[in-house]
């Protein structure tokens, strides 16, 4: 009999939201598989995972499961150890088995899903005469914190960079649209790209963040190479892979 060949592919793709909600793009429906490896995930992140509150997105599959095959999954999700509170909008199809399952349907994911062809507007009434708007101040300006950001604290720099002249405590969390600068420690978590830029990176003087990602790409401590705890490091994604190397 030949040897199964062995599947690479995870069961689930896991991202980190902007407010530290995770999102998790079901690839299949083998519920052991997925809840197995949940489990490990909790396992090696605790304190980043245990009953986090995910958000289940059924996009990635061929078709949407049954009642019985997602309340399965749901079941599962949970007792590896995470809080399934959503799931992300598909379509009408996914609002009924939403509503099955007694949860509720995430509408931010809703523009991702939504055909692309475009709906005829209704005739605009014509518009009133311009007039002077006042001077306003740009959209996606940096934000820059002098003080330590402590344990229990969340600073987001909505629309920009965010740069912390100071400490980033462990149960601290920062989070920028844009790329984040920490010049001090970062002992906690930091999320740059929130709103799925791939381009932002993570730049720090002193690394030994709990958490680290880009565009929803993430790395937590135990994931990293011990040769850079300590030192000053940049992340960026590439590729779709999450790249950490020491500055010099």
């Amino acid at each position: 009999m030949a040897a199964a060949i062995p599947d690479y592919e995870q069961a689930g793709e896991l991202k980190i939201g902007q407010v530290g909600i995770a999102n998790l793009r079901v690839r299949t429906l083998d519920v052991p598989r997925l809840t197995r490896e949940m489990r490990e995930r909790v396992q090696r992140a605790p304190k980043l995972f245990a009953r986090a509150a995910v958000i289940v997105d059924f996009g990635g599959l061929p078709t949407l499961p049954g009642v019985a095959e997602a309340r399965a999954l749901i079941d599962g999700l949970g007792e590896a150890g995470v809080l399934p509170v959503a799931l992300a909008y598909g379509s009408s199809e996914s609002e009924a088995l939403a509503e099955a399952l007694g949860l509720p349907v995430l509408a931010k994911f809703r523009a991702q899903y939504e055909s692309a062809a475009p709906v005829a507007p209704e005739p605009a009434p014509p518009p009133p005469p311009p007039a002077p708007a006042p001077a306003a101040e740009p959209a996606g300006a940096p934000m820059l914190l002098s003080a330590p950001i402590r344990s229990g604290q969340q600073i987001y720099a909505r629309g920009g960079d965010l740069t912390v002249c100071a400490t980033v405590g462990a149960g601290a969390e920062v989070i920028a649209d844009g790329s984040v600068h920490v010049y001090g420690a970062l002992r906690g978590r930091a999320l740059a790209g929130a709103s799925n830029d791939p381009r932002a990176r993570i730049f720090c003087r002193e690394f030994h963040a709990e958490l680290v990602a880009v565009a929803g790409h993430y790395r937590v401590l135990e994931e990293i190479p011990a040769a850079l705890h300590g030192k000053a490091v940049q992340v960026w994604l590439e590729n779709d892979t999450l790249r950490i190397e020491e500055l010099t």
